[in-house]
């Protein structure tokens, strides 16, 4: 399995996402320019240029919403906006002005709203926003259909609950939360015993909604049921997890991270030691490990296919690696 490295950030990756289909994968870096790449040979096809700051996060539309009409793209930035692009020409459609950075993006099942989360900044804590997401883009308004607000620290990442009926969100503080999409309700909360102890930096929903892995800063990653908030699984490693993702066609879960804090100034006889392991899903065992960045794993994705994975890194690649034919039949 020879990965294919892809240039054309200059700074760290922040977030991977491929569209419905598996033929695009958008790359979000430090460096202002979201970038689209063909997800089969890692050619660049184009970068959205716009934002003023690192970019955050990213979320794409599922689907022409009209013949003539392409694919939309939303991006959420630390310049304090999140922008609507049409992912073909490139174009600005909207821009979604908040008084701080904005965090995470996530559009709902169809299209039509938008979640979207900023951070704590001066007096301000952090909010979580739903956004009307219009079919025709000159009919787009930036007024929010509901505000969250609640959470201590950061909200990291929030994305829709099954059916769009809830928001499932997590960040610093380390307790994920299910709110009521419709009135705002807080519904449920993890609770500080099986939870994770430290920040949850990411967040990735199984393919069908019905449950969803958070890594975090504890060196852990969880496997949580969608509807009930109930502990499936957790997964143990060594280092903390900055990226996870599940393999949407086999039992896998994939888990990205950096060193502690003390080891940073120690550099290794193995450059590019940082590697995205492999867990079985169920049995919880480590199956393997892909090396090749040379700084900790922040962004992981899977392609809805699940023969192919992507990662992003610190140094400012991201790598493609095709799966070979043994994958498909590892025993444990």
């Amino acid at each position: 399995m020879r990965p294919i490295l892809m240039k054309g950030h200059e700074r760290p990756l922040t977030y991977l996402k491929y569209n419905k289909d598996g033929d695009l994968l958008f790359s979000c870096a430090k460096d202002h320019n979201p970038t689209v790449w063909f997800a089969d040979n890692g050619e660049r096809l184009g970068t959205y240029r716009g934002h003023n700051g690192a970019v955050w996060c990213c979320d794409i539309t599922s689907k022409f919403l009209s013949l003539r009409d392409s694919m939309r793209l939303i991006t959420g930035s630390a310049d304090q906006t999140a922008k609507l692009w049409n992912v073909q020409t490139g174009a600005q459609l909207f821009t979604f002005n908040f008084d701080s950075p904005a965090r995470s993006v996530d559009f709902a099942v169809g299209d039509k709203l938008a979640v979207i989360t900023t951070d704590p900044f001066m007096e301000l804590t952090s909010a979580i926003h739903v956004k009307r997401i219009s079919r025709d883009p000159s009919e787009q308004t930036g007024e929010s259909v509901l505000i969250l607000k609640g959470p201590q620290g950061r909200i990291n990442r929030a994305v829709w609950g099954p059916l769009n009926k809830t928001i499932i969100s997590c960040g610093e503080d380390a307790i994920i939360r299910i709110w009521d999409s419709e009135t705002g309700k807080l519904l449920k909360e993890s609770d500080k015993e099986s939870g994770h102890k430290k920040t949850i930096t990411s967040l990735a929903k199984a393919a069908d909604g019905s449950h969803f892995l958070t890594g975090s800063l504890d060196k852990s990653a969880k496997l949580w049921d969608s509807r009930t908030l109930t502990l499936i699984k957790t997964y143990v490693t060594e280092r903390p997890v900055n990226a996870v993702t599940m393999s949407p066609l086999l039992d896998h879960v994939v888990l990205g991270g950096g060193q502690d804090a003390s080891a940073v100034t120690t550099t290794d006889h193995r450059a590019g030691k940082f590697e995205a392991k492999f867990y079985d899903k169920i049995l919880l065992e480590e199956i393997g490990g892909v090396k090749g960045h040379f700084g900790p794993i922040n962004a992981l994705a899977f392609n809805p296919d699940g023969k192919s994975f992507s990662s992003g890194g610190e140094d400012g690649y991201v790598r493609l690696h095709h799966f070979d034919p043994e994958y498909f039949n590892i025993k444990i």
